[in-house]
């Protein structure tokens, strides 16, 4: 596959260069078709079961993107007040809202506390804490299983290298606390990491993981966590995740321990970047082509300010260049460096890539960057956040977000 979004008419009617001289660059577009898409894959996951799918809103929280989410009939979980402000603010009811909290005040769990929403607590301190501001309340316990899996270091979310969760040694005291301030541990949750493509390492901890629920007599939920992979390298041919094959396997799993324990229990997944990575790409355009020594840049206005996951993560993302509206799919090739407009010699965007060779005023699009691409958006270096556009059903470009203004810069100022 030489060019995945002319294939996918990813843009609709419309071509990345009208879309720029538009909106102008850098550019997040967002395609609802696939977007949908990717939701109903989540949200049938177990067609067999009681089951939800919780839309990770720190993935994406464009308010378009999460009143798509809430009419697929996915619940989400939110990290913070500000997420669950925003997920009501589009209509989540505080029933579809799960509110997965790590090393948070006193203040923080009450704002919870008073939406209504179901918390989840991770560390023995905090759920003293929330005893003492909530005694007799209702939450979910985050479990550490024992086992990651991830995509890099920074984003595997259990086994012994974590900051998150209660480990299985650690469910005695917890018991011990929640008695002591009569608290109802009614949900259980665990998340082992991000972007996994073999799915045997999450399947393996949610064998582990159902194995606790033994210690809790008031259980109503089992959150199984997430982090589905993606396909980041889909121009060289890797494969999309098998969501068939896990959705088979993880049934089996649960037939099983059903079977054995007679539990009724309503099952939970937070597919994180699953829903939104794929259904978006970057556009920016390049202002330079340069030679510095033996190496070749290209420079773009793409600045790790507008797409962090690289720098922070040397993250991959397949890059496709398109000039005059259509896709570069022929002539000479070379090897490039993908840099952007941030004054930090680490603001690359991709290292030593092959590429039809790129000009001046082409159109650098970068693939799969719904996914915590505007969510670490920042005006670091004083630059302006994107605009954020949608590709609607009918193939038509609508605004869902407008580009930052100079004096978006001042706003929080009293000056």
């Amino acid at each position: 596959m030489e060019s995945y979004t002319q294939e996918t008419n990813f843009f609709g009617k419309t071509n990345p260069e009208a879309l720029a001289q538009k909106y102008g660059t850098p550019l997040y577009v967002y395609n609802e078709k696939k977007m949908r898409k990717q939701m109903r894959d989540v949200r049938d996951l177990l067609p067999h079961h009681r089951y939800t799918a919780n839309y990770s809103i720190k993935t994406n929280s464009n308010l378009s993107i999460l009143k798509i989410a809430l009419e697929e009939g996915i619940n989400a979980d939110a990290m913070s007040p500000g997420e669950i402000f925003f997920l009501k603010k589009v209509g989540f009811p505080a029933e579809k809202i799960f509110y997965v909290s790590n090393n948070v005040s006193a203040e923080e769990l009450q704002y919870a506390i008073n939406e209504g929403v179901v918390i989840s607590i991770d560390s023995i301190s905090q759920l003293k804490l929330f005893g003492q501001i909530n005694p007799g309340g209702r939450l979910s316990l985050r479990i550490n299983p024992g086992i990651g899996a991830g995509h890099h270091e920074k984003v595997i979310t259990a086994g012994k290298n974590t900051k998150f969760a209660v480990c299985l040694s650690e469910i005695p005291e917890a018991l011990k606390v929640a008695k002591e301030y009569d608290l109802h541990i009614v949900g259980l949750n665990q998340h082992v990491g991000s972007l996994f493509m073999d799915p045997e390492p999450f399947l393996n901890a949610v064998k582990a993981f159902l194995d606790s629920v033994k210690y809790f007599d008031e259980v109503e939920f089992v959150d199984f966590g997430g982090g589905f992979g993606t396909s980041y390298k889909k121009l060289e041919g890797e494969q999309p995740f098998d969501i068939k094959a896990f959705s088979e396997q993880l049934e089996i799993i649960i037939d099983e321990w059903q079977k054995e324990t007679g539990r009724d229990v309503l099952f939970k997944s937070e597919p994180g970047r699953y829903c939104v990575a794929e259904s978006s790409v970057l556009l920016g355009r390049i202002h330079s082509v340069k030679k510095n020594y033996d190496r070749e840049f290209v420079g773009t206005d793409i600045g790790m300010n507008v797409l962090m996951r690289p720098v922070l993560y040397d993250s991959w993302h397949d890059i496709e260049i398109y000039r005059d509206g259509a896709p570069v799919l022929s002539g000479p090739k070379g090897v490039y460096t993908v840099v952007g407009n941030v004054c930090e010699t680490g603001d690359i965007l991709a290292k030593n890539r092959e590429l039809f060779t790129p000009k001046e005023n082409d159109i650098c699009c970068v693939l799969d960057a719904g996914a915590y691409g505007y969510s670490m958006c920042s005006n670091y270096n004083n630059r302006l956040r994107p605009a954020e556009v949608m590709i609607d059903l009918n193939g038509e470009d609508h605004l869902i977000r407008r580009r930052d203004t100079l004096e978006d810069l001042l706003r929080n100022f009293d000056f």
